[in-house]
């Protein structure tokens, strides 16, 4: 099986939609992933993931399941470095949040004192619930850290959704913390991860990320990336330091 977690295109979060930059890129992506044989696609309720589904959907001639657990896990976690400010999860400075071993961890993430108070691991643990419950009816059934081929294929499916939420996804399928992911990968929009099965006994099977973050269709076009997801390479040089 091959998993697609695809980020929507450049956001206009004021309207939960696309930007003309993400319009664009929306299109670009179309042309990559309509072509494809795809068993299912899914799609975040959000309105920048559907206009970023719209085009490929459109170009395929098919349609998307939409489901409420796809979309951004933007729970609000207050900042260690300012008093009274509360961000997204993975919004902290890289000196706060590595000053943690246990952000680290598969094991011990959830353990953190303002994610605990947050009750970020409940909303991990019901995502990961519903996403392997999916998984199962199309023949993957999780067992421990591993899956059982209980109905071994090579299908294809697809997920539109989040920079956050698909972070949150392909943590679980690589057991590691998702803090790892969302710290230490930019997904740009339109990008492209990819994740298969490697069933290297009969009846078990571990997913592997063939890429993370691809956006081959856009540099194809001779089409930079969008920004959002990053910040400035050097302190000052841009405005997005903080």
């Amino acid at each position: 099986m091959k998993l697609l977690i695809i980020r929507h295109g450049d956001p206009d979060y004021l309207i939960d939609g696309l930007t003309e930059t993400g319009k664009r890129e929306a299109a670009l992506l179309a042309d990559r992933i309509a072509p494809m044989e795809i068993r299912e696609y899914f799609v975040s309720p959000l309105g920048r993931a559907k206009a970023t589904a719209a085009p490929t959907l459109k170009k395929a001639g098919r349609t998307a399941i939409e489901y409420d657990w796809l979309k951004e896990f933007s729970i609000p976690v207050d900042r260690p470095d300012v008093d009274g400010m509360s961000r997204v999860p993975w919004d902290w400075l890289p000196q706060d949040w590595l000053s943690d071993p246990r952000l680290l961890s598969a094991e011990h993430w959830k353990e953190n004192e303002i994610f605990r108070a947050a009750r970020i691991g409940e909303a991990y643990d019901h995502i990961i619930a519903e996403f392997d419950a999916l998984l199962a009816r199309y023949g993957y059934e999780r067992d421990g850290l591993l899956y059982r081929a209980v109905r071994p294929n090579a299908d294809t499916l697809a997920f539109f959704c989040h920079l956050g939420l698909g972070c949150v996804l392909m943590s679980h399928l690589m057991n590691c913390s998702p803090m790892v992911l969302w710290q230490g990968t930019a997904l740009a929009p339109t990008s492209v991860s990819v994740l298969y099965t490697e069933e290297r006994r009969p009846g078990f099977a571990a997913f592997r990320a063939q890429s993370i973050g691809d956006v081959s269709h856009l540099y194809a076009a001779g089409v930079e990336p969008s920004f959002a997801a990053r910040f400035c390479e050097v302190y000052g040089n841009g405005d997005r330091i903080d």
